[in-house]
């Protein structure tokens, strides 16, 4: 949950409502953009970062954001060239991190405990994606140790069935080169983001059902797999 000021005066009822209430869900508060503004020199510099397919996201609406899980950069590398936030599922530890721990809370993220996460963050996740939120999540569950795109975990199933909205693919590639697991500086790779056509919640209704969770986590790691080809591609491209 993102911490709200709470005074002493305020009825219990009034606080409890106060700590419910979302912020906007695509104005990004001032730290989000000065973060993104930095961190853009940052990247196209050293990173020589690219995006394309940015025009497959609505400019307002909720929606599920599903991204391959190549290292630590990628939900700055996702929102980089976005001009409306992402609530991003993270790991509670780095919400106890000095400075870090603050900052991704303030840039609207929402932790998770690996040991009892389930339920609770579901319905976070669908409370603020009908409020209006693009919550982004990493279905493979941890980082890749290879650079490709892992098995899914299905636990994104029941954020589709719950939230009745678009899934939007994204694929990443060169972050891995960029900052391995282990690695404790930035190197200079290049990197590319492609956000796929997303999957509207009326392609995704049917997979929906009881029986056919397997089908949809197939259809969703397809789709990543496919944006994830073509940033691989772009990677390549002397154009590139």
């Amino acid at each position: 949950m993102i911490p709200l000021l709470q005074h002493s005066n305020i009825p219990t009822a009034e606080a409890e409502a106060d700590a419910d209430r979302l912020p906007h869900p695509t104005r990004p508060n001032w730290l989000w953009r000065s973060l993104q503004v930095i961190l853009r020199i940052v990247f196209i510099v050293w990173l020589r970062y690219r995006v394309r397919g940015l025009k497959h996201l609505p400019p307002e609406g909720g929606g599920l954001i599903l991204v391959n899980h190549q290292s630590f950069l990628d939900p700055l590398l996702v929102q980089l060239g976005m001009s409306r936030p992402v609530s991003w599922i993270g790991r509670e530890n780095l919400f106890r991190v000095p400075l870090i721990g603050w900052i991704i809370r303030k840039t609207y993220s929402m932790p998770i405990k690996r040991e009892s996460g389930g339920t609770a963050i579901i319905r976070e996740s669908v409370r603020r994606m009908q409020h209006g939120f693009l919550v982004g999540i990493y279905p493979e569950g941890t980082r890749t140790s290879d650079g490709s795109v892992g098995p899914f975990k299905p636990g994104f199933v029941a954020m589709i069935r719950r939230g009745k909205l678009p899934v939007y693919p994204v694929g990443i590639a060169g972050a891995f080169h960029a900052l391995p697991r282990g690695a404790w500086f930035l190197r200079p790779r290049k990197v590319r983001v492609v956000f796929g056509e997303p999957i509207p919640f009326e392609e995704l209704e049917p997979l929906c059902a009881r029986g056919r969770e397997d089908e949809l986590v197939q259809l969703a790691h397809d789709r990543v797999s496919a944006a994830k080809s073509e940033a691989d591609e772009w990677l390549k491209s002397r154009r590139s």
